[in-house]
């Protein structure tokens, strides 16, 4: 069965089930789960642990099957932990698994957790991962988006019996955090516990004011070339600024970012020419593969999209290609970075416009 990652702690307090399934690109939240069943497992007598990683496709898987099936002297439970950093067990491990979940419907002795990072639909469909969650308990971990991700700082820093000021001063404080951690939430776990040591709520540190965050909050962020892409078609100028800024710094490729954006201003325009000759809007988007967060940006901007506005927008981008391969254009920066500032935000302010 599926749970959420918020009612895993219930969960736990009703009793443990014999197989937990971990999938996720969050490794925080992930370690974060994974140690909360560590825990409900050890007051419930499951004492000695083996942990297995999956390296490679000639991986034997002999010694996870038998660890699964013997104790040793000095314990009665144990826990099972199995590791598979590219979330593809091959045909063996396919099998194995298999057999782990269904030796699992009736082994109370041993606890099995699986460990495994974003799944695609295809995984989530193979024999192996739906037998382990029918079996077992499966939680997807999902990063925090940037949108709840002051919320989540908010709530960090109250376990830990801070807070930050009250009404629109506050709020501030929040968003300047986040922008500092955005893409990092590890890195933004360290600042908050730095934040416990430097301000401890008993001396007085309850309440964070701005200073007191901008002061202490190292710039951690970490920034992804298809966040990027929302970022651009919610219209947010500044966080766009910031994430191209970010980008250049750790040595992103100017191409990957350039294929980003162009992409997108050929699907829009793709999509409004379709539009334009009287096709329905989801129908054209489920062809042309766009769904998800990207599905509800577009449907939020392309009213807004003149075809004007993004032929303009694809001539510039084809400016851009050539700026990016050592060409010069007039009336346009000779520096790549610059150049695709300046197509961000032309693309930034249509979609807000």
């Amino acid at each position: 069965m599926q749970i959420a990652v918020a009612q895993l702690n219930a969960h736990l307090q009703r009793g443990l089930k014999s197989l937990y399934v971990l999938h996720g690109d969050e490794p925080l939240l992930q370690l974060e789960a994974a140690d909360l069943i560590r825990h409900a497992a050890r007051h419930q007598g499951f004492t000695e642990r083996t942990s297995h990683t999956v390296a490679g496709a000639h991986f034997d898987w002999s010694e996870v099957l038998a660890a699964g099936g013997s104790l040793s002297l000095f314990a009665d439970k144990q826990i099972v932990e199995i590791r598979i950093p590219s979330g593809k067990p091959g045909k063996d491990g396919g099998q194995a698994l298999q057999h782990i979940a269904e030796r699992s419907k009736g082994d109370d002795s041993t606890l099995t957790l699986v460990l495994l990072p974003r799944l695609d639909k295809a995984t989530k469909s193979s024999a192996w991962f739906m037998a382990l969650e029918s079996a077992g308990v499966a939680l997807q971990i999902d990063t925090i988006e940037r949108g709840a991700l002051p919320q989540w700082i908010a709530q960090r820093l109250a376990q830990q019996g801070q807070r930050v000021e009250a009404g629109e001063a506050g709020q501030h404080t929040l968003q300047f955090f986040a922008d500092r951690v955005e893409g990092n939430l590890l890195a933004a776990h360290q600042e908050i516990q730095k934040l416990a040591l430097l301000y401890p709520a008993d001396a007085g540190g309850a309440v964070l004011t701005m200073a007191q965050v901008e002061n202490a909050v190292l710039n951690v962020a970490r920034y992804d070339v298809f966040k990027l892409s929302e970022a651009v078609l919610s219209g947010q100028a500044l966080r766009v600024q910031r994430m191209l800024d970010g980008l250049q710094a750790e040595g992103e490729a100017e191409v990957l970012v350039h294929f980003a954006l162009s992409e997108d201003i050929r699907a829009l325009k793709r999509v409004k020419d379709a539009m334009t000759q009287g096709r329905p809007m989801p129908v054209v988007l489920r062809e042309q593969r766009i769904w998800g967060v990207k599905e509800k940006l577009f449907e939020r901007v392309l009213p807004r999209l003149t075809p004007q506005a993004l032929a303009e927008l694809l001539q510039a981008a084809h400016k851009v290609d050539g700026i990016v391969k050592g060409l010069k254009q007039p009336d346009w920066p000779v520096q790549n970075w610059q150049a695709l500032h300046r197509l961000a935000s032309q693309l930034c302010h249509a979609c807000a416009r």
